[in-house]
């Protein structure tokens, strides 16, 4: 019997991803009590648990589809276990990466923002993260 199974979490955590990378479409934000706190949580199309955001999730997909979470609706990033510090301890957490498998189109906005002034060179072509280049979109159990 695996353990975390005796102890089911109505909140989406790090180990029900099964160390895989998961793409998944956002389906809505709602505010919930957790913990004795008022929190975002995160629900997607198809899947019955939400991930609670915390500040660093809910920048990443807001500097991604921007602030209004109305508008993330259908909009597809990937869930993936990260190893973080939290309260002076290296634990793993839930980390949303841009799906990439979106359209370059999609990601259009973010390369169009002004950068700080550089020399002029040659253009140089940067490939996505080959961390991302395997991503699981298969049934995740949650």
């Amino acid at each position: 019997m695996n353990i975390n199974s005796a102890f089911p979490s109505t909140y989406l955590k790090a180990d029900d991803l099964q160390g895989k990378r998961v793409a998944v479409a956002m389906d809505r934000v709602q505010m919930e009590d957790v913990g004795g706190d008022h929190k975002p949580v995160l629900y997607f199309v198809g899947k019955d648990r939400g991930l609670v955001l915390n500040k660093t999730n809910a920048s990443i997909i807001a500097e991604m589809y921007g602030a209004e979470t109305d508008n993330w609706h259908g909009k597809k990033i990937t869930l993936y276990p990260a190893r973080v510090e939290f309260q002076g301890r290296i634990v793993t957490a839930i980390r949303v990466h841009l799906d990439p498998s979106v359209s370059e189109e999609v990601q259009a906005p973010l390369a169009s923002r002004p950068r700080p002034a550089t020399p002029r060179s040659a253009p140089v072509e940067q490939k996505p993260s080959a961390v991302f280049d395997k991503v699981i979109d298969d049934e995740i159990p949650f």
